[in-house]
């Protein structure tokens, strides 16, 4: 039995997801957390969080890295940790250098830092030879227009340290430039209380359909799991609306799609003790790298993969965690394929009605999960906003996209918001 430390989480599916991993590989956890009341207020209702099945629950805060530090190895000196992880973005630099400072196994924290930060994955991408749109990062308000024109409209604007598709947009004018930049400007501490860069992204606009390469590294090798597609809405934001694994492509296409992606892993040294989720543009050029998660999917894409492969990334992620290789053999599931579809909100308002009907005993159908009425409710503009999904299924081949729609199309005729 190993004993890990966790430093915080996401509060969706991995949450659930890691924890369970976690104990069904026989091991045991201590969760280190700012606020804890930010994971209690998303406990299934009538459930304790899987989160406080940890051996150890400890208050710290995790926001302060130099003052952490210490204090975790006086923890390690007494509790005796095997391996340190997160789920969450924001906390990945962190774990990377706790890592470093235990001597415990894990990815170095340059690489991690750059991943974690689209600016300077950008810089090392481009320095690596490793295609990707072009770009320009700066925070004055002159150089950003000035790079605008020089990259040319249309083009996407991102914050250089959020996460969720939170403030990225398409902008088609400098008008519009202007606003993005406003919002960015007026957000500056993300929602674990981080103190965001000022620096704006600006990249230009890709066409083509875009696709996630799924790896575990170990030992130096990165191994492909596969390749997830990625269907988009809400524009001008990029909300993904939905997943199926694994994607509907030409072999040609998938190949060049993976060694993309396993060349943007080398460049940035993500070569050990990672599991990533690393997203691919198939343009007409050629893929192109959006960029680069040195953690599991989200979106429940790591379900999607266990359902149809019975690969199950959680627990890969735990293993590498620990050094130790990841189990990553293949078995017959009875799927060929699984999709995911979120449904995403266009208004804003209370949600009065939501009733899944007959879709929660479809044969197919492997998740429902719904908001309840009474919740308030914006129109989506980051993957933060969905009411739920649907998950299904397909033994024959690669149908479940297809029939992951018409579900949503049953569960929103039933949709009301005032």
């Amino acid at each position: 039995m190993a004993h890990l430390l966790v430093v915080e989480s996401w509060v969706g599916s991995m949450s659930r997801l890691l924890p369970r991993a976690i104990r069904e590989g026989g091991h045991e956890f201590t969760f280190l957390t700012r606020d804890l009341h930010h994971y209690l207020r998303s406990a299934p209702e009538g459930a304790a969080h899987p989160l406080l099945g940890a051996r150890n629950v400890i208050t710290a805060d995790t926001n302060d890295t130099e003052a952490l530090l210490p204090q975790v190895e006086r923890l390690h000196a007494v509790l005796g940790f095997d391996g340190v992880l997160t789920s969450c973005d924001y906390y990945l630099p962190t774990v990377a250098l706790t890592a470093a400072r235990l001597g415990l196994p894990g990815p170095p924290p340059e690489a991690v830092g750059n991943a974690c930060r689209k600016d300077a994955t950008r810089r090392v991408l481009a320095e690596a030879g490793v295609p990707g749109p072009r770009f320009a990062v700066h925070e004055e308000w002159s150089r950003i227009v000035a790079a605008a024109r020089e990259i040319g409209y249309p083009l996407v604007v991102k914050p250089v340290d959020l996460c969720a598709g939170m403030f990225v947009r398409r902008v088609d004018d400098e008008e519009q430039l202007a606003s993005c930049v406003a919002a960015l400007a007026g957000f500056p501490v993300n929602a674990r209380g981080q103190r965001r860069a000022p620096a704006v992204l600006l990249e230009e606009l890709l066409d083509g359909p875009e696709v996630s390469v799924e790896t575990v590294s170990h030992g130096g090798a990165v191994q492909v799991v596969g390749v997830t597609d990625k269907s988009v809405g809400g524009a001008p934001a990029f909300v993904e609306t939905g997943h199926m694994f694994p994607a509907a492509l030409p072999a040609g296409d998938a190949e060049a799609a993976e060694q993309t992606a396993l060349g943007a892993l080398k460049a940035l040294g993500l070569t050990d003790g990672v599991v990533a989720h690393t997203e691919i543009k198939l343009t007409s050029a050629g893929p192109r790298v959006v960029e680069v998660n040195p953690r599991p999917a989200g979106n429940r894409i790591t379900e999607l993969i266990r359902h149809v492969t019975g690969v199950d990334l959680a627990a890969a992620f735990v293993d590498v965690s620990l050094g130790r290789a990841p189990d990553l053999r293949r078995t017959d599931t009875g799927l060929r394929s699984a999709a995911i579809g979120f449904l995403v909100p266009g208004t804003a308002g209370t949600l009065e009605a939501l009733d899944a009907g007959a879709v929660r005993t479809a044969p197919d159908v492997l998740e429902v999960q719904l908001a309840e009425p009474g919740r308030q409710v914006k129109a989506a503009g980051s993957n933060n906003e969905y009411l739920g999904h649907v998950m299904a299924g397909d033994p024959d081949g690669t149908g479940a996209r297809a029939r992951v729609e018409s579900l949503l199309d049953e569960v929103r005729s039933g949709l009301v918001i005032r």
